[in-house]
């Protein structure tokens, strides 16, 4: 996505979620990007450092209560950086899960119900394929992950993403032994449903 607004000629802040637990590549990768796009991409981090919240919920919440995890370590967060943009741009593919499946191009949110505040959601990306995906990336030379090379197809926090066997859905590593298909930060927001383009 960086590319494609890097090739329109388009320039906006970039923003990661750090959630203190990725992977030692994950945090490469960032570094690699920003000398290849020559940007500074945003660490968006939680208020508790990991050992803060051991301190408040006990050691590995996400063993015992990955939603809460993910609240306190991407979701939070998240919130209080829309608070600040009109417009939010993501990654997000039809193809990934059945959960992402509908997703639209353009999506409206509701960020605050007593204020009226909405913001614009855009998924420029939702109709392309992992094929299609890993084209462009090879196309243009774009770093990635070196996980994906290993079996990981969905990659986010080190404690709650596994590698998976071809055929299985992209995010079938993710929260292994737990019904949980999301971390939240796509789901928290309600979808203004009659908003059309």
């Amino acid at each position: 996505m960086m590319h494609l607004a890097k090739m329109a000629g388009l320039r906006f802040p970039v923003f990661t979620l750090d959630t203190g637990l990725l992977f030692p590549e994950t945090l490469a990768l960032k570094r690699r990007l920003e000398d290849f796009y020559g940007l500074k991409i945003e660490a968006v981090e939680p208020d508790l450092t990991v050992e803060e919240q051991a301190d408040v919920h006990g050691p590995e919440l996400w063993k015992r209560d990955p939603d809460l995890c993910c609240t306190a370590r991407k979701v939070l967060p998240l919130r209080g950086k829309l608070e600040e943009l009109a417009c939010w741009l993501t990654g997000l593919r039809r193809q990934q899960s059945q959960a992402r499946a509908a997703v639209e191009i353009v999506e409206l949110y509701h960020l605050d119900e007593e204020t009226g505040r909405q913001i614009v959601k855009v998924n420029p990306m939702a109709h392309w394929s992992r094929q299609e995906i890993w084209s462009h990336i090879q196309k243009h030379k774009i770093p990635y992950n070196p996980l994906h090379d290993l079996g990981y197809r969905s990659i986010g926090c080190m404690p709650c993403t596994r590698k998976i066997t071809e055929g299985q859905e992209e995010r079938a590593g993710r929260w292994i032994g737990f019904k949980k298909v999301e971390c939240g930060i796509h789901t928290f927001l309600p979808k203004k449903v009659d908003f059309q383009i």
